[in-house]
């Protein structure tokens, strides 16, 4: 079902858990999945006792995409116009990710019904992990 100008206002949120207690064997599929074989990802002796980090960690695309599946659960599929964000902190094996996405603005441009968005992802601990904007076309 497609969102629509008519039934919604600056500042409404839709709040999604976009990953629950994320496993390291969702981390690795991703990285099957995506091509993405860095070490960081996979190899918990190489990221601990080479690059220093406690863990190996998600993909920032891993999180841009669990963000990006809120945006398209409260938008609906093929909405999308645009989609950026930035990474912000990393993503643990563990970590339960919650999407906010919040309308900005609600507006016409060329004939078509528009709405921006923020949108953030934070883990249980409300750390912000993902930054980002998004622009979808509404119905009237």
């Amino acid at each position: 079902m497609a969102l629509k100008a008519s039934e919604i206002k600056v500042g409404d949120e839709h709040v999604e858990v976009v990953a629950d207690n994320l496993t390291r064997t969702q981390i690795v599929q991703y990285a099957g999945t995506s091509g993405d074989y860095n070490p960081l990802h996979s190899d918990e002796v190489f990221t601990t006792k080479v690059a220093g980090y406690p863990s190996v960690f998600a993909h920032g695309m891993l999180s841009m995409g669990a963000t990006g599946m809120a945006v398209t659960n409260y938008v609906g599929d093929g909405r999308l116009t645009k989609y950026g964000v930035r990474f912000v902190n990393q993503v643990w094996p563990g970590d339960t990710l919650t999407a906010t996405v919040a309308v900005e603005e609600i507006r016409e441009e060329d004939g078509q019904h528009l709405v921006d968005l923020t949108v953030s992802t934070s883990n249980q601990d409300g750390r912000e992990v993902v930054r980002g904007s998004a622009t979808a076309r509404i119905d009237p």
